[in-house]
């Protein structure tokens, strides 16, 4: 072949594989940049779907992986299905299988052959039909139109505000709205841009709480505005994200006394690579696959200061992560918990996947809650 065949091949190639990166960055980020519909599954848990191989007195068998083997305390969903499982009680030598303990199965039935996913969010529906526990359906007044919420009120005037994150919608914060209302703290759970019921962002995606973050500021406002005398901001995956702006933006942030930060996102290229390569984007692509979606998403290539420096965060931090997320690495979280002990409590989960460190271990996790938020009270 001579030399200029050669290097028209090579430059085809090159442009063939760019232009394959740019639509990869795309499609991967889509977990990311969409905002969720209906019973939408955290990021970390869009993996394949699982087999039921069996059913039995509180017994599901399920196909063997390492999704379906994480410890602690799960849902199982699927079309017209929903069952929250508990806890691995065997691995039959002879089967493909796990099997798990079935605490309950709160719609449809589980038969063999079923399709079904892993999620974190345990509960579905609203406080009251899922956990008996009274709110008050709001309207919050935000920049694009009203957010809907649930208020569950409480003695006490300092609010817990609470985000959820990528892929996720507003029941996934319902885990630890008992734990929230044992300790008499008001609790908000704001919908934001592009949730169900809310409104949508005007090119329809989102900015990874680059932008969201300005309807925490809202509900925040709404928390000041019925008497709240501070707000602790509590935020999973990119409602981390969303939390720290707020606490170094918000004209209000003088009333943000403290931040609860579950494998919170604090650097958005290391997401979208990880996004990228759940993708199976080959490793050489990826920074193309960051590129583009960084263009979709019109995200700043500057890192935010209250994100990226330790040396800015004034507030106390509880940060609830583990080695086992792939979706937002922990390092960075090791790192400014080492950086500023004075302010950073670190609580370590174990064999979680992203946004999922309440349900590895919920007992432990929800006594580093109440030592953090106790003295805030």
């Amino acid at each position: 072949m001579s030399l200029r065949k050669t290097a028209a091949l090579t430059a085809t190639t090159l442009l063939g594989a760019g232009a394959a990166a740019v639509a990869a960055g795309r499609y991967a980020a889509a977990s990311a940049l969409r905002p969720p519909t209906g019973r939408a599954l955290p990021a970390g848990f869009q993996g394949p779907p699982l087999t039921v191989h069996a059913t039995a007195a509180g017994q599901i068998a399920l196909t063997r992986s390492l999704v379906s083997q994480l410890p602690g305390t799960y849902a199982l969903t699927g079309p017209g299905r929903h069952a929250v499982v508990g806890p691995v009680l065997d691995l039959p030598a002879a089967a493909d299988t796990v099997v798990r303990r079935l605490e309950r199965v709160d719609r449809g039935r589980f038969t063999a052959g079923d399709r079904v996913r892993l999620t974190p969010q345990l509960y579905t529906g609203n406080p009251r039909d899922a956990l008996g526990l009274e709110h008050e359906d709001v309207g919050i007044p935000g920049e694009l139109g009203t957010l809907p919420a649930w208020f569950l009120p409480a003695p006490r005037d300092i609010w817990v505000i609470a985000a959820h994150g990528l892929g996720a919608t507003r029941e996934h914060p319902m885990n630890v709205l008992p734990f929230l209302h044992d300790l008499g703290v008001p609790v908000l759970v704001p919908a934001y841009r592009g949730d169900p019921g809310a409104p949508r962002s005007p090119d329809g995606t989102g900015r990874l709480g680059d932008a969201e973050w300005r309807d925490l500021d809202a509900a925040i406002r709404h928390a000041v505005g019925r008497g709240a005398r501070g707000v602790v901001l509590y935020g999973w995956s990119t409602g981390g994200t969303m939390a720290l702006r707020a606490a170094a933006d918000s004209p209000v942030r003088d009333r943000v006394r403290g931040l609860i930060l579950d494998s919170p996102v604090l650097d958005w290229r290391a997401t979208l690579r990880s996004l990228a390569a759940g993708r199976r984007v080959p490793g050489p692509l990826l920074p193309l696959a960051v590129r583009a979606a960084q263009g979709r998403a019109r995200l700043d290539h500057r890192p935010r200061p209250e994100v990226a420096d330790p040396a800015v965060l004034e507030l106390p931090t509880l940060l609830l992560h583990g080695p086992d997320d792939a979706i937002a690495p922990w390092d960075l979280s090791r790192e400014l918990a080492a950086r500023r002990p004075d302010l950073v409590s670190l609580h370590i989960v174990r064999q979680a996947p992203h946004a999922a460190m309440w349900n590895a271990d919920p007992g432990r996790y929800e006594e580093a809650l109440r030592r953090f938020l106790t003295p805030l009270m």
